[in-house]
Protein backbone atom coordinates (compact mmCIF):
# COMPACT_ATOMS: atom_id res chain seq x y z
CA UNK A 1 0.00 0.00 0.00
CA UNK A 2 1.24 3.31 -0.86
CA UNK A 3 0.77 6.20 1.43
CA UNK A 4 0.08 9.64 0.24
CA UNK A 5 2.95 11.16 2.74
CA UNK A 6 5.30 8.55 1.92
CA UNK A 7 7.18 9.31 -0.85
CA UNK A 8 8.72 5.75 -2.17
CA UNK A 9 7.26 4.53 -4.98
CA UNK A 10 6.41 0.41 -5.51
CA UNK A 11 9.84 0.14 -7.19
CA UNK A 12 11.49 1.47 -4.18
CA UNK A 13 10.40 -0.23 -1.68
CA UNK A 14 11.09 -3.54 -4.21
CA UNK A 15 14.64 -2.27 -3.99
CA UNK A 16 15.17 -1.82 -0.31
CA UNK A 17 13.70 -4.96 0.18
CA UNK A 18 15.86 -6.95 -2.17
CA UNK A 19 18.95 -5.07 -1.02
CA UNK A 20 18.57 -6.24 2.43
CA UNK A 21 17.58 -10.05 1.18
CA UNK A 22 13.71 -9.50 2.37
CA UNK A 23 10.74 -10.70 -0.24
CA UNK A 24 8.16 -8.34 1.59
CA UNK A 25 7.20 -5.41 4.36
CA UNK A 26 5.42 -8.44 6.02
CA UNK A 27 8.98 -10.23 6.33
CA UNK A 28 10.44 -7.47 8.45
CA UNK A 29 7.84 -8.59 11.35
CA UNK A 30 8.39 -12.33 11.10
CA UNK A 31 10.31 -12.37 15.04
CA UNK A 32 7.43 -10.42 16.01
CA UNK A 33 5.09 -12.98 18.05
CA UNK A 34 1.44 -13.69 16.45
CA UNK A 35 0.14 -13.68 20.05
CA UNK A 36 1.30 -9.77 20.27
CA UNK A 37 0.62 -8.35 16.98
CA UNK A 38 -2.86 -6.13 16.55
CA UNK A 39 -4.98 -7.02 13.37
CA UNK A 40 -8.21 -5.25 14.49
CA UNK A 41 -9.30 -2.29 13.54
CA UNK A 42 -7.97 1.25 15.56
CA UNK A 43 -11.21 2.53 17.09
CA UNK A 44 -11.05 5.91 15.49
CA UNK A 45 -13.77 6.50 13.15
CA UNK A 46 -13.48 7.42 9.53
CA UNK A 47 -13.97 11.25 9.61
CA UNK A 48 -14.36 13.95 11.80
CA UNK A 49 -15.09 17.58 12.17
CA UNK A 50 -12.18 20.31 14.16
CA UNK A 51 -15.55 20.46 16.81
CA UNK A 52 -15.46 16.82 16.97
CA UNK A 53 -11.79 15.71 17.37
CA UNK A 54 -11.48 18.44 19.60
CA UNK A 55 -14.34 17.02 21.47
CA UNK A 56 -12.93 13.44 21.00
CA UNK A 57 -9.58 14.07 22.80
CA UNK A 58 -11.05 16.45 25.45
CA UNK A 59 -12.98 12.95 26.31
CA UNK A 60 -9.54 10.71 26.15
CA UNK A 61 -7.94 13.05 27.95
CA UNK A 62 -10.52 13.15 30.96
CA UNK A 63 -9.79 9.60 31.33
CA UNK A 64 -6.13 10.85 32.79
CA UNK A 65 -6.20 11.11 36.73
CA UNK A 66 -4.13 13.95 38.00
CA UNK A 67 -3.01 13.56 41.88
CA UNK A 68 -1.08 15.39 43.92
CA UNK A 69 2.16 14.64 43.98
CA UNK A 70 4.54 13.54 47.00
CA UNK A 71 6.67 11.48 44.24
CA UNK A 72 10.17 12.59 43.84
CA UNK A 73 13.51 10.23 42.93
CA UNK A 74 14.82 12.79 40.64
CA UNK A 75 11.84 14.31 38.85
CA UNK A 76 9.65 16.84 40.74
CA UNK A 77 6.66 18.55 40.39
CA UNK A 78 7.81 22.13 40.49
CA UNK A 79 5.83 25.62 40.04
CA UNK A 80 6.66 27.16 36.41
CA UNK A 81 5.86 30.81 35.82
CA UNK A 82 3.11 30.42 33.26
CA UNK A 83 4.89 33.01 30.92
CA UNK A 84 7.06 30.35 30.08
CA UNK A 85 5.06 28.42 27.03
CA UNK A 86 3.91 31.97 25.63
CA UNK A 87 7.87 32.91 25.35
CA UNK A 88 8.87 29.51 24.58
CA UNK A 89 6.55 28.66 21.92
CA UNK A 90 7.44 31.80 19.55
CA UNK A 91 8.89 30.55 16.40
CA UNK A 92 12.07 31.62 16.35
CA UNK A 93 12.79 29.40 19.69
CA UNK A 94 10.16 26.45 18.66
CA UNK A 95 11.40 25.99 15.60
CA UNK A 96 15.05 26.58 15.62
CA UNK A 97 17.70 23.54 15.09
CA UNK A 98 20.69 22.92 15.40
CA UNK A 99 22.65 26.93 15.46
CA UNK A 100 25.95 25.36 13.20
CA UNK A 101 25.37 28.70 10.86
CA UNK A 102 25.97 31.78 13.25
CA UNK A 103 24.66 34.22 10.72
CA UNK A 104 21.61 33.07 11.24
CA UNK A 105 21.29 31.47 14.66
CA UNK A 106 22.30 34.78 17.20
CA UNK A 107 19.29 34.46 19.28
CA UNK A 108 19.77 30.72 19.75
CA UNK A 109 23.08 31.41 20.16
CA UNK A 110 22.52 33.77 22.63
CA UNK A 111 19.83 31.98 25.12
CA UNK A 112 22.57 28.76 25.46
CA UNK A 113 25.16 31.60 25.94
CA UNK A 114 23.08 32.73 29.01
CA UNK A 115 22.08 29.31 29.84
CA UNK A 116 25.79 28.45 30.16
CA UNK A 117 26.32 31.35 32.35
CA UNK A 118 23.16 30.51 34.61
CA UNK A 119 24.18 27.06 35.22
CA UNK A 120 28.00 27.66 35.72
CA UNK A 121 27.38 30.43 38.91
CA UNK A 122 24.50 27.70 40.11
CA UNK A 123 27.18 25.28 40.32
CA UNK A 124 30.38 26.98 41.46
CA UNK A 125 32.02 25.71 38.21
CA UNK A 126 34.09 27.43 35.31
CA UNK A 127 32.65 25.89 32.11
CA UNK A 128 29.10 24.84 31.63
CA UNK A 129 28.07 22.89 27.82
CA UNK A 130 24.68 23.39 26.45
CA UNK A 131 23.26 20.45 27.24
CA UNK A 132 22.80 17.03 27.74
CA UNK A 133 20.07 14.49 26.85
CA UNK A 134 19.40 14.74 31.22
CA UNK A 135 20.98 13.96 34.04
CA UNK A 136 21.93 10.17 33.77
CA UNK A 137 23.34 9.97 30.46
CA UNK A 138 25.47 13.47 31.33
CA UNK A 139 26.31 11.47 34.51
CA UNK A 140 28.06 8.64 32.04
CA UNK A 141 29.24 10.78 29.89
CA UNK A 142 31.17 12.59 33.06
CA UNK A 143 32.20 9.04 33.54
CA UNK A 144 33.39 8.63 29.99
CA UNK A 145 35.49 12.04 30.14
CA UNK A 146 37.39 10.68 33.52
CA UNK A 147 37.71 7.55 31.87
CA UNK A 148 39.48 9.25 28.62
CA UNK A 149 41.57 11.87 30.49
CA UNK A 150 43.14 8.71 32.52
CA UNK A 151 46.24 7.51 31.19
CA UNK A 152 46.47 3.73 32.91
CA UNK A 153 44.00 3.87 35.20
CA UNK A 154 40.54 1.86 33.79
CA UNK A 155 38.06 1.72 36.83
CA UNK A 156 35.44 4.58 38.12
CA UNK A 157 33.64 4.31 41.26
CA UNK A 158 30.73 5.34 42.71
CA UNK A 159 28.26 5.41 45.45
CA UNK A 160 25.65 3.15 46.12
CA UNK A 161 23.83 6.37 47.35
CA UNK A 162 23.27 7.15 43.47
CA UNK A 163 19.71 6.76 42.05
CA UNK A 164 19.71 2.95 40.29
CA UNK A 165 18.61 4.27 36.98
CA UNK A 166 21.90 6.10 36.77
CA UNK A 167 23.48 3.49 38.15
CA UNK A 168 22.43 1.25 35.40
CA UNK A 169 22.95 4.09 32.55
CA UNK A 170 26.74 4.14 34.26
CA UNK A 171 26.92 0.12 33.66
CA UNK A 172 25.28 0.03 30.42
CA UNK A 173 28.22 2.78 28.82
CA UNK A 174 30.66 0.98 30.99
CA UNK A 175 29.99 -2.41 29.46
CA UNK A 176 30.63 -1.25 25.90
CA UNK A 177 33.99 0.76 26.78
CA UNK A 178 35.91 -1.07 28.87
CA UNK A 179 35.62 0.31 32.21
CA UNK A 180 35.25 -1.24 35.31
CA UNK A 181 32.81 0.12 37.68
CA UNK A 182 33.06 -0.38 41.49
CA UNK A 183 30.60 0.55 44.02
CA UNK A 184 31.01 2.68 47.04
CA UNK A 185 29.67 0.90 50.28
CA UNK A 186 26.77 3.35 51.89
CA UNK A 187 26.49 2.97 55.74
CA UNK A 188 23.83 4.85 57.44
CA UNK A 189 22.76 5.98 54.09
CA UNK A 190 25.90 7.81 53.12
CA UNK A 191 28.87 7.67 51.38
CA UNK A 192 31.49 5.38 53.55
CA UNK A 193 34.25 7.73 53.73
CA UNK A 194 36.18 5.04 54.87
CA UNK A 195 35.50 2.48 51.76
CA UNK A 196 36.48 5.58 49.46
CA UNK A 197 40.03 5.32 50.69
CA UNK A 198 40.10 1.59 50.57
CA UNK A 199 39.15 0.99 46.97
CA UNK A 200 41.32 4.23 45.90
CA UNK A 201 44.76 2.91 47.77
CA UNK A 202 44.22 -0.10 45.25
CA UNK A 203 45.00 2.08 42.34
CA UNK A 204 43.88 1.84 38.99
CA UNK A 205 40.99 4.82 39.43
CA UNK A 206 40.13 7.22 36.98
CA UNK A 207 37.17 8.92 38.38
CA UNK A 208 34.65 9.07 41.56
CA UNK A 209 31.03 9.69 41.30
CA UNK A 210 28.75 10.95 44.46
CA UNK A 211 25.20 12.26 44.60
CA UNK A 212 23.81 15.41 46.06
CA UNK A 213 21.31 15.07 47.44
CA UNK A 214 21.38 11.46 47.75
CA UNK A 215 18.53 8.79 46.18
CA UNK A 216 17.76 9.03 49.76
CA UNK A 217 17.41 12.88 49.61
CA UNK A 218 20.48 13.08 52.03
CA UNK A 219 22.62 16.00 52.20
CA UNK A 220 26.02 13.99 52.26
CA UNK A 221 29.07 15.71 53.33
CA UNK A 222 31.94 15.50 50.86
CA UNK A 223 34.77 16.78 52.96
CA UNK A 224 38.08 15.61 52.13
CA UNK A 225 36.69 13.89 49.11
CA UNK A 226 38.18 15.44 46.59
CA UNK A 227 41.54 15.46 48.14
CA UNK A 228 41.79 11.78 48.20
CA UNK A 229 40.49 11.88 44.50
CA UNK A 230 42.90 14.15 43.21
CA UNK A 231 46.06 12.56 45.45
CA UNK A 232 45.18 9.69 43.00
CA UNK A 233 45.09 11.86 40.14
CA UNK A 234 41.47 10.70 39.65
CA UNK A 235 38.31 13.16 39.00
CA UNK A 236 35.71 13.81 41.42
CA UNK A 237 32.50 13.97 40.03
CA UNK A 238 28.92 15.18 41.63
CA UNK A 239 25.70 14.52 40.12
CA UNK A 240 22.92 17.27 42.00
CA UNK A 241 19.25 18.00 41.37
CA UNK A 242 19.60 21.58 40.00
CA UNK A 243 17.58 23.51 41.80
CA UNK A 244 18.85 22.55 45.07
CA UNK A 245 22.01 23.77 44.45
CA UNK A 246 20.65 27.09 45.07
CA UNK A 247 20.83 26.48 49.14
CA UNK A 248 23.38 23.92 49.14
CA UNK A 249 27.04 24.01 49.09
CA UNK A 250 28.14 23.56 45.27
CA UNK A 251 29.85 21.21 43.60
CA UNK A 252 32.46 23.75 43.00
CA UNK A 253 32.68 24.47 46.39
CA UNK A 254 33.17 20.27 47.36
CA UNK A 255 36.09 20.49 44.87
CA UNK A 256 34.44 18.76 42.26
CA UNK A 257 36.31 18.72 38.71
CA UNK A 258 32.95 18.03 36.79
CA UNK A 259 29.66 18.14 37.86
CA UNK A 260 26.38 17.07 35.88
CA UNK A 261 22.44 16.02 36.76
CA UNK A 262 19.23 17.29 35.52
CA UNK A 263 17.23 20.69 35.08
CA UNK A 264 14.10 19.34 35.41
CA UNK A 265 13.49 21.06 38.77
CA UNK A 266 14.59 24.00 36.97
CA UNK A 267 10.67 24.23 36.09
CA UNK A 268 10.55 21.50 33.70
CA UNK A 269 6.85 19.66 33.86
CA UNK A 270 7.10 16.03 34.83
CA UNK A 271 5.64 15.68 31.36
CA UNK A 272 4.63 11.46 32.32
CA UNK A 273 9.06 11.37 32.22
CA UNK A 274 9.76 13.67 29.83
CA UNK A 275 11.63 15.63 27.53
CA UNK A 276 14.27 16.90 30.34
CA UNK A 277 17.81 17.91 29.47
CA UNK A 278 20.92 17.20 31.52
CA UNK A 279 23.72 20.08 32.65
CA UNK A 280 27.61 19.28 32.80
CA UNK A 281 30.01 21.74 33.90
CA UNK A 282 33.74 21.58 34.99
CA UNK A 283 36.82 23.54 35.97
CA UNK A 284 38.21 25.33 33.29
CA UNK A 285 41.18 22.75 32.15
CA UNK A 286 38.45 20.47 30.73
CA UNK A 287 36.77 22.48 28.45
CA UNK A 288 38.32 20.29 25.22
CA UNK A 289 36.97 17.79 26.91
CA UNK A 290 33.40 17.75 27.48
CA UNK A 291 31.20 16.50 25.10
CA UNK A 292 28.34 18.45 23.25
CA UNK A 293 29.05 21.83 22.83
CA UNK A 294 29.91 25.51 24.02
CA UNK A 295 28.71 28.87 23.21
CA UNK A 296 31.11 31.86 23.49
CA UNK A 297 30.74 35.60 23.21
CA UNK A 298 32.95 37.74 20.45
CA UNK A 299 32.64 40.54 18.30
CA UNK A 300 32.00 41.18 14.69
CA UNK A 301 33.71 43.38 12.39
CA UNK A 302 31.94 46.59 13.70
CA UNK A 303 32.63 45.85 17.18
CA UNK A 304 28.81 44.74 17.92
CA UNK A 305 28.28 41.78 20.35
CA UNK A 306 27.98 38.09 18.84
CA UNK A 307 27.68 34.76 19.92
CA UNK A 308 29.30 31.78 17.79
CA UNK A 309 29.81 27.59 18.50
CA UNK A 310 33.71 27.38 19.99
CA UNK A 311 35.67 23.86 19.78
CA UNK A 312 33.73 23.01 17.09
CA UNK A 313 36.01 20.42 15.71
CA UNK A 314 34.77 17.72 18.54
CA UNK A 315 31.46 17.89 17.37
CA UNK A 316 30.19 15.14 15.00
CA UNK A 317 29.27 17.44 11.78
CA UNK A 318 33.30 18.48 11.63
CA UNK A 319 34.82 15.03 12.10
CA UNK A 320 32.45 12.15 12.75
CA UNK A 321 34.84 9.77 13.98
CA UNK A 322 37.25 11.72 16.22
CA UNK A 323 34.27 14.00 17.60
CA UNK A 324 34.36 13.64 21.70
CA UNK A 325 30.47 12.55 22.21
CA UNK A 326 28.01 11.59 19.65
CA UNK A 327 25.71 14.01 21.31
CA UNK A 328 24.06 16.04 18.69
CA UNK A 329 20.90 17.70 19.73
CA UNK A 330 21.66 19.70 22.90
CA UNK A 331 18.17 19.42 23.91
CA UNK A 332 17.81 23.41 23.51
CA UNK A 333 14.23 24.35 23.39
CA UNK A 334 14.53 22.62 27.05
CA UNK A 335 17.85 24.60 28.09
CA UNK A 336 15.64 27.86 27.27
CA UNK A 337 13.16 26.41 29.17
CA UNK A 338 14.91 26.77 32.06
CA UNK A 339 17.06 29.51 31.07
CA UNK A 340 13.57 31.74 30.83
CA UNK A 341 12.63 29.94 34.53
CA UNK A 342 15.51 31.48 35.91
CA UNK A 343 16.06 34.30 34.82
CA UNK A 344 11.93 34.72 35.49
CA UNK A 345 12.23 33.62 39.07
CA UNK A 346 15.84 35.22 39.65
CA UNK A 347 17.63 34.33 42.32
CA UNK A 348 16.00 34.93 45.32
CA UNK A 349 13.29 33.21 44.19
CA UNK A 350 14.98 30.33 43.10
CA UNK A 351 16.14 30.26 46.47
CA UNK A 352 13.04 30.99 47.90
CA UNK A 353 10.83 27.91 45.74
CA UNK A 354 13.58 25.43 47.51
CA UNK A 355 13.07 26.77 51.30
CA UNK A 356 9.34 26.17 50.74
CA UNK A 357 10.04 22.56 49.63
CA UNK A 358 12.69 21.90 52.33
CA UNK A 359 10.43 23.36 55.41
CA UNK A 360 7.80 21.60 53.62
CA UNK A 361 9.41 18.09 53.49
CA UNK A 362 10.35 18.67 57.26
CA UNK A 363 7.12 19.08 58.36
CA UNK A 364 5.99 16.53 56.88
CA UNK A 365 8.55 14.21 58.32
CA UNK A 366 7.99 15.40 61.78
CA UNK A 367 3.98 14.93 61.32
CA UNK A 368 4.20 11.85 59.98
CA UNK A 369 6.87 10.58 62.65
CA UNK A 370 4.35 11.52 65.60
CA UNK A 371 1.82 9.13 64.78
CA UNK A 372 3.92 6.79 65.70
CA UNK A 373 3.22 4.80 62.59
CA UNK A 374 6.16 6.06 60.87
CA UNK A 375 9.70 5.51 61.29
CA UNK A 376 12.53 7.57 59.50
CA UNK A 377 15.52 5.31 57.88
CA UNK A 378 18.04 7.24 58.58
CA UNK A 379 18.84 10.04 61.02
CA UNK A 380 20.35 12.27 58.61
CA UNK A 381 19.97 15.94 57.27
CA UNK A 382 18.00 15.49 54.29
CA UNK A 383 16.61 18.21 51.81
CA UNK A 384 13.42 17.80 50.57
CA UNK A 385 12.86 14.15 50.06
CA UNK A 386 13.19 11.55 52.65
CA UNK A 387 12.89 7.52 53.23
CA UNK A 388 10.14 6.28 55.51
CA UNK A 389 9.14 3.07 57.31
CA UNK A 390 5.67 2.25 57.85
CA UNK A 391 3.70 -0.91 58.78
CA UNK A 392 0.54 -1.50 55.67
CA UNK A 393 2.54 0.24 53.18
CA UNK A 394 0.64 -1.00 50.66
CA UNK A 395 -2.33 -0.47 52.37
CA UNK A 396 -1.61 3.42 53.28
CA UNK A 397 -0.55 4.13 49.20
CA UNK A 398 -3.73 2.74 47.53
CA UNK A 399 -5.52 4.48 50.63
CA UNK A 400 -3.75 7.99 49.01
CA UNK A 401 -4.45 6.92 45.56
CA UNK A 402 -8.31 6.35 46.32
CA UNK A 403 -7.69 10.06 47.92
CA UNK A 404 -5.81 11.29 44.84
CA UNK A 405 -2.47 11.25 46.15
CA UNK A 406 0.36 10.06 45.25
CA UNK A 407 1.90 9.48 48.28
CA UNK A 408 5.68 8.78 47.19
CA UNK A 409 7.58 5.93 45.30
CA UNK A 410 7.68 2.43 47.00
CA UNK A 411 11.01 1.09 48.04
CA UNK A 412 11.86 -2.41 49.12
CA UNK A 413 8.71 -4.17 50.65
CA UNK A 414 7.88 -1.41 53.69
CA UNK A 415 9.42 1.74 52.73
CA UNK A 416 8.40 4.95 50.98
CA UNK A 417 10.41 7.69 49.74
CA UNK A 418 8.40 11.03 49.68
CA UNK A 419 9.38 14.40 48.63
CA UNK A 420 7.95 17.96 49.07
CA UNK A 421 8.13 20.88 46.70
CA UNK A 422 7.07 24.35 46.81
CA UNK A 423 3.23 23.48 45.13
CA UNK A 424 2.27 21.44 48.25
CA UNK A 425 0.20 23.03 50.66
CA UNK A 426 0.01 22.71 54.44
CA UNK A 427 -3.31 21.46 53.95
CA UNK A 428 -2.33 18.51 51.07
CA UNK A 429 0.69 17.79 53.60
CA UNK A 430 -1.97 17.36 56.77
CA UNK A 431 -4.26 15.49 54.22
CA UNK A 432 -1.57 13.24 53.52
CA UNK A 433 -0.73 12.52 57.47
CA UNK A 434 -4.28 12.15 58.03
CA UNK A 435 -4.95 8.69 55.87
CA UNK A 436 -2.15 7.39 58.51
Amino acid sequence: MIHKFLPHTNEDIQQMLERIGIKNLDDLYTEVPESIRFKGDYEIPETMSELEICAFFDKLGKKNCTLTCFAGGGVYDHYAPSVIPNLLSRSEFLTSYTPYQAEISQGTLHYIFEFQSMMAELTGMDIANASMYEGATATAEAMMVAFDNAKKADTVLYSETLCKNIIGVLKTYAHFHGIKLKAIKAVDGVTSHSDLQNLMKAGGVAGVIVQQPNCYGIIEDFTGFADICHNEKAMFIINSVAADLALLKTPGEWGADITVGDIQSLGLPMAFGGPYAGYMCSTEKLIRKLPGRIVGKTVDSRGQRVFALTLQAREQHIRRQKATSNICSNQSLMALYATIYMSIMGKEGIKEAAQIGYDGAHYLCEQLVATGKVKLVYNQPFFNEFLVQLEDRDAFFDKAIKKGILPGIKVDDDKLLIAVTEKRTKEEIDTLVGLL
